[in-house]
């Protein structure tokens, strides 16, 4: 029987060090969730794992769409619930700091199959939030019991959904957990130090080519593709427009990169199940190592 390993936490943690590490000494394979590594082009920005990395330990669930595509929750649990299902190396590595993406694999999240419907969007959007939550409590109350009035975007997803299926989205979700053992390991690191990490990585992304890399991108997908409005490309892509000087440029990515550190850890908080472990220990491989050698030897 397959095991899956999970290594999950906040961003610039060294996830993805711990994993092939743990995927050398294992003889395994790293399946990445990550939800801007599955992009093809987009590597400097999103902390893609190097060619070196990727040369030692196979990686799978990266550079699998073209920037123009839309990848969804459900397509990703598709292909990465597939690699499971067939096999082949156990355990497997899960590593990643898209909650959302490590949810719907190791609980089995029931995603109803619905694509962004823009033209749908735009019309519910121009009816504003309140009668947007008064519709939604008419055709499917049960949704607006974990649906906060003001929460504008579950709840155009909720409508969405109905009008797509013709069926409330409460009666499509759920869960449907693997029967494979698995085990969820986490890793935090002290804000300051985190912020200290952030810093260093966005010098190193810039040192690694990342302004020629958003220039690029920009010139082929044109300066509104929505990837490049996304974390350390839109701050770039201001300073090629000559908003920001590139020192601002960098002060804004760590600084965004911070917030968005800790909208991770408050995603991953709530998850008894994960076991977490210092980033910053001198010994972490080993505290690692022996925790997985117990999990494998317990299931």
């Amino acid at each position: 029987m397959t095991k899956l390993i999970v290594i999950c936490g906040a961003t610039a943690t060294g996830k993805s060090g711990l994993a092939v590490a743990m995927a050398l000494r294992l003889g395994c394979v790293i399946l990445s969730a990550d939800s801007r590594q599955v992009y093809r082009e987009f590597d400097i920005g999103t902390a893609k794992p190097t060619v070196a990395e990727r040369n030692l330990v196979p990686h799978y669930l990266i550079d699998i769409c073209e920037p123009t595509d839309i990848m969804t929750v459900a397509d990703y649990q598709e292909q990465a619930q597939a690699l499971i299902a067939a096999g082949g190396v156990s355990p497997m590595l899960l590593v990643g700091g898209t909650g959302l993406y490590i949810r719907s694999v190791v609980q089995g999240m029931k995603i109803p199959r619905v694509a962004p419907q823009p033209e749908l969007r735009s019309q519910l959007e121009t009816l504003g939030q309140s009668q947007l939550y008064a519709m939604l409590q008419q055709i499917d109350p049960v949704a607006t019991q974990k649906i906060h009035p003001h929460d504008f975007v579950r709840t155009l997803r909720a409508l969405e959904v109905y009008y797509v299926t013709g069926n409330p989205i409460s009666q499509q979700q759920g869960e449907n957990p693997p029967n494979y053992p698995i085990l969820q390991i986490g890793l935090h690191c002290d804000v300051e130090k985190l912020g200290v990490r952030i810093h260093k990585r966005t010098e190193q992304m810039i040192a690694d080519g990342l302004v020629a890399e958003v220039e690029y991108l920009s010139q082929k997908y044109g300066v509104d593709l929505p990837l490049l409005n996304t974390l350390g490309y839109q701050e770039i892509k201001q300073y090629l427009t000559g908003d920001i000087s590139l020192e601002e440029a960098k002060q804004l990515t760590a600084l965004h990169t911070r917030q968005f550190a800790k909208r991770q850890r408050t995603w991953f908080r709530p998850y008894p199940q994960i076991e977490w472990f210092n980033a910053d220990s001198a010994d972490l491989l080993e505290q690692v190592w022996q925790r997985i050698n117990k999990f494998l030897s317990d299931v």
